[in-house]
């Protein structure tokens, strides 16, 4: 078994991708059977689709590779490598370009959510990044690709993509490329902004007090806990009494997803009670589980030399696993000496 995953380096972590996509990343790296492995990197090429100041991206990589450290992803256990220094995905994404089709593009959900009405605006690497996403599991034939809802058009694209290379180019008996599945994690939760329930928690939100992010202390942990959207209403004592209440059943959403409970045991406990008592509860919770992930991001922060090497060496990895896979790819395309 072989997982692969990125992240984009853009913007600090919050608690939403922690809840939902990077804690799930640590339990996979320490429930990985013997033999198996885990690739994570940090998507420095995709952020180059939309516009950016240079100095943040890079600045933001180190920072990005820091706080995955901090929240338990372990270098000497996973591989853990930004993708610029690894030009085989570049060099790929290429290579499958004659594979991939423009209708299969065009129907992305997610370039038509980020283009907007402004399509000839956008920059062709928006347009075909879903490509890059294909050369990133594709090179390092990943079995398995954890992804959320929104992505799983992407991992269909990429595997209609490892179909049609292989029908195309290679023998039954011999294929190029391993078609990977999904893991789509049930206990993924699923977090919404502070001022909004129906609005996903997000870092290009303009308002700090819509999320918790890893790097707060403990005060601000509490402030914006406190002053987080509710209405008047108590706690109800079962899950169908928060139908209709998008910002309580975030808040309860969120203490379920910190203890590893299920919403309706959070009830049971709070039930009746008023958010004056639900919400210290919850804030100082998540000040415990977030305290250390912090201290320790910030440790790392401050020492670029050890996040330099820590990529350096998942780079080096990362070019030695993909290596055969790409020269592999030049070879069906006909492009070397077969």
């Amino acid at each position: 078994m072989r997982v692969v995953s990125g992240i984009q380096p853009t913007g600090n972590l919050h608690l939403g991708n922690y809840l939902g996509a990077i804690r799930n990343w640590v339990r996979m790296q320490d429930e990985m059977e013997p033999g198996s492995e885990c690739l994570f990197f940090l998507a420095d090429l995709h952020a180059i689709s939309m516009p950016h100041e240079p100095a943040e991206l890079y600045q933001g990589t180190l920072e990005m590779a820091a706080a995955l450290v901090a929240c338990g992803i372990d270098p000497s256990r996973s591989v853990l490598f930004n993708q610029a220094q690894v030009p085989a995905h570049a060099e790929l994404q290429w290579l499958l370009g004659g594979t991939a089709r423009m209708g299969w593009l065009n129907r992305m959900t997610q370039w038509k959510d980020k283009a907007g009405k402004n399509r000839e605006g956008q920059s062709i690497a928006l347009f075909t990044y879903p490509v890059l996403q294909a050369a990133d599991v594709l090179l390092y034939q990943a079995t398995h690709v954890p992804v959320g809802e929104d992505q799983k058009q992407h991992l269909e694209l990429a595997r209609d993509i490892a179909q049609k290379f292989n029908n195309d180019f290679c023998t039954e008996d011999a294929p190029v490329f391993t078609l990977p599945d999904p893991i789509v994690p049930p206990e993924a939760a699923r977090i919404m902004s502070l001022r909004d329930g129906s609005a996903k928690m997000s870092k290009s939100d303009p308002s700090e007090m819509s999320r918790i992010n890893l790097v707060d202390d403990a005060d601000t942990i509490m402030r914006k806990i406190k002053k987080a959207k509710t209405d008047p209403e108590p706690l109800p004592s079962e899950i169908g009494g928060l139908e209709d209440r998008p910002e309580a059943l975030n808040l309860v959403t969120i203490y379920a997803a910190v203890t590893g409970d299920c919403p309706d045991a959070v009830l049971a406990q709070f039930g009746g009670q008023g958010f004056g008592a639900f919400k210290p509860a919850l804030g100082e919770l998540l000040v415990e589980t977030l305290a250390p992930i912090s201290e320790r991001f910030r440790e790392l922060k401050q020492d670029r030399e050890v996040l330099d090497a820590i990529l350096a060496r998942g780079a080096a990895k990362a070019r030695d696993m993909g290596g055969s896979t790409l020269a592999a790819t030049y070879k069906a395309l006909g492009l070397v000496r077969g």
